[in-house]
């Protein structure tokens, strides 16, 4: 590539024809499940004012300190990209005034999100996520169901050798307790937290020292208090309660007491899919409860819960591993109209405009080509059959129909053609 070319930022990448077969499976399932369990779609603007997450997601955060794009707009709003959607969410069912509807809310969305971090593989800049919001029902009945969602999801997917990895980490009642025992054991030990940033996570933001990554910081995870230990009376029961839901459904489970999620909004119940045997970065899909958020950012307190699925990583998974196991509508041109001739051209305009009228997908012939060289561009783009029209074709009103895979080929008028190929 010449340096001067212009190139996609880094981070961000082109979703190019021959992947959005995947795209297009992926976004069909997701919305297919979502609208069987209930769920309507939104959408939220890509930018959000910058203490909506501030305040909801948590100041001290790796998200909001490092990673956000966050600017100031020509009149001195401080904006921000999405980084993520649960908060726009709440934040729009606040503004709407869905808390004044019939609860709980169920929304479902699919859009792209933002964050400054370092790419690498399955993750980006620029990434897209699908997820799904319960607002307003505080019983471990709809954890089930998102959960349950959510296992539904990867196995219509056709993804395979995956674990749901569950735990609970309490809420305001119980959580206080734990982290300031988290803290007293982390600070008679705070020579071995060898990276800056767990360092400065033993004051600003504890629980997640728990999701470092690093082989020495996981040594000290295994002996760490654990928040199962300290749950109240109320946590307590809302876990066991979502055990013995899983349990009854057969749903294959396995409790990590050290699993936390990286947003301060998160209580109770929170899970994680992931592939088997790998490390954390490869997470599928990760969620939970949330239940201070919305009162976090100016309404009534409010409980909800929801997941988010990476599509990017998904689609990176099915492209690796199941494209044998799965049907993915090729989207192939169903017909190609080869001409050769001034009249013949003025005629093939009309016989391809009645095709895409009854919905076959069909693709015109250039006139600066030869009839065979127009012939090798409908196998190029692997077209199931061409039309081909000539003088003779002209004169009788019988058109060249010729399947491409077989090459066999016979004369048959413009509604005969319309016929077979849709009854094919």
């Amino acid at each position: 590539m010449n340096k001067d070319q212009l190139r996609a930022p880094r981070g961000t990448s082109d979703i190019l024809p021959e992947d959005q077969k995947y795209w297009g499976y992926v976004q069909e399932i997701f919305s297919e499940i979502a609208v069987k369990y209930g769920f309507d779609r939104i959408d939220t603007p890509v930018i959000e004012q910058s203490n909506l997450f501030t305040r909801g997601v948590g100041e001290f955060t790796d998200i909001v300190e490092k990673e956000t794009y966050t600017f100031n707009d020509r009149g001195g709003d401080s904006l921000t990209l999405r980084p993520e959607g649960t908060a726009p969410v709440c934040r729009s069912y606040l503004e709407h005034g869905m808390q004044n509807l019939p609860q709980p809310i169920r929304l479902f969305y699919q859009f792209p999100m933002y964050r400054y971090e370092r790419p690498q593989s399955g993750r980006y800049r620029e990434f897209r996520q699908a997820g799904i919001e319960i607002i307003g029902e505080h019983s471990p009945l709809v954890d089930l169901e998102v959960i349950q969602f959510a296992c539904e999801l990867v196995s219509k997917l056709g993804l395979s050798d995956l674990d749901l990895i569950i735990n609970s980490i309490g809420d305001d009642n119980c959580r206080n307790k734990y982290i300031a025992d988290l803290k007293s054991y982390y600070q008679n030990r705070i020579s071995e937290l060898v990276h800056v940033d767990c360092q400065g996570r033993l004051d600003s933001n504890p629980l997640r020292l728990l999701d470092c990554k690093d082989t020495n910081c996981q040594k000290l995870i295994q002996n760490a208090p654990k928040s199962l230990d300290y749950l109240c009376e109320d946590c307590l029961i809302h876990w066991n309660e979502l055990l013995e839901y899983l349990d009854q459904l057969g749903i294959d489970y396995k409790i990590d007491a050290t699993l936390v999620r990286g947003f301060d909004y998160y209580t109770k119940t929170v899970f994680e899919i992931v592939p088997r045997n790998q490390g954390g970065q490869s997470t599928i899909l990760a969620g939970g409860r949330y239940d201070g958020l919305i009162e976090q950012i100016g309404g009534q307190s409010t409980p909800g819960i929801g997941f988010a699925i990476g599509l990017d990583r998904v689609i990176m998974k099915l492209k690796s591993e199941s494209e044998d196991k799965i049907s993915i509508n090729e989207n192939y041109v169903r017909c190609f109209v080869a001409h050769n001739g001034d009249d013949a051209k003025k005629f093939a305009i009309k016989v391809v405009t009645k095709l895409r009228d009854n919905g076959i997908r069909s693709v015109l012939g250039s006139p600066s080509r030869s009839l065979k060289s127009q012939m090798r561009y409908a196998s190029s783009i692997n077209a199931l059959y061409s039309i081909i029209i000539g003088e003779d074709e002209l004169r009788d009103g019988n058109l060249i129909f010729r399947d491409m895979l077989d090459s066999k080929q016979e004369k048959l008028d413009l509604n005969q053609i319309i016929k077979k190929i849709k009854n094919v």
